[in-house]
């Protein structure tokens, strides 16, 4: 965003950057920045609270008064992240003849269907939407197996979009099965690589195909760059 600011600057159009990384907003510079120090994935700060978000939008605005820059402007509350951790029991295996990541994702639909009608929209869909998942996991299943990546059917020919669509497929049903209070985006994170079949497999796929000797943009962005 803070490279975009630069862009949208010299085309005449006036930018704001909310920033959750100091360094980066440091380096790079964008005319007008507010840094949020936040957990990741909470832009705003405190879900549900909108005299805190509306707060924050105000002070990020408020820097479009400033006569010159780039500006660098804390915020001057900080909110820690806190060591959430998702109590979402998974649904119990329905088929045994599937591979445990397909048939845990056959069993998340009902959930997944509950969250898009009560949300009324999804960010499943780059590459397959809810249909297709259980096939797209079978995809990395296979090649986790030992199958060629480059022939194994890759949806869209595209790693990194078909394992967001998976990832936000089981996020999306989390967040109808949680139990307690809603959970924050690393926490979501963690439940997914740590204790979803899917999770583990998207890592496994991940660690076939890098050791393939394929280029990095095909491999590497298929999870976030921490989980090696």
């Amino acid at each position: 965003m803070s490279v975009l600011a630069h862009v949208f600057e010299a085309a005449g159009i006036a930018t704001v950057v909310l920033s959750s990384v100091r360094e980066m907003a440091v380096k790079v510079a964008p005319p007008r920045a507010l840094h949020c120090e936040f957990p990741l994935g909470r832009p705003l700060g405190k879900p549900g609270d909108a005299v805190f978000q509306h707060d924050v939008l105000r002070q990020a605005f408020a820097l479009l008064d400033a006569p010159s820059g780039p500006v660098l402007v804390d915020y001057p509350d900080v909110i820690e992240a806190d060591k959430e951790q998702v109590a979402c029991a998974l649904p119990p295996r329905y088929d045994p003849s599937l591979p445990a990541a397909v048939d845990e994702a056959n069993g998340l639909r009902r959930a997944y269907d509950r969250a898009r009608a009560r949300r009324g929209v999804t960010s499943v869909g780059r590459v397959v939407d809810a249909d297709g998942v259980p096939d797209a996991v079978a995809v990395l299943v296979a090649i986790a197996g030992g199958a060629e990546w480059k022939s194994a059917g890759i949806p869209g020919g595209n790693t990194t979009a078909l394992c967001h669509d998976i990832r936000t497929y089981y996020e999306e049903a989390a967040l109808e099965l949680v139990n307690g209070p809603r959970p924050g985006a690393r926490a979501l994170e963690d439940w997914f690589f740590d204790q979803t079949e899917a999770g583990k497999i998207v890592l496994q796929a991940r660690a076939a195909i890098r050791d393939s000797g394929a280029k990095a943009p095909v491999w590497f962005y298929m999870t976030p760059a921490h989980r090696l």
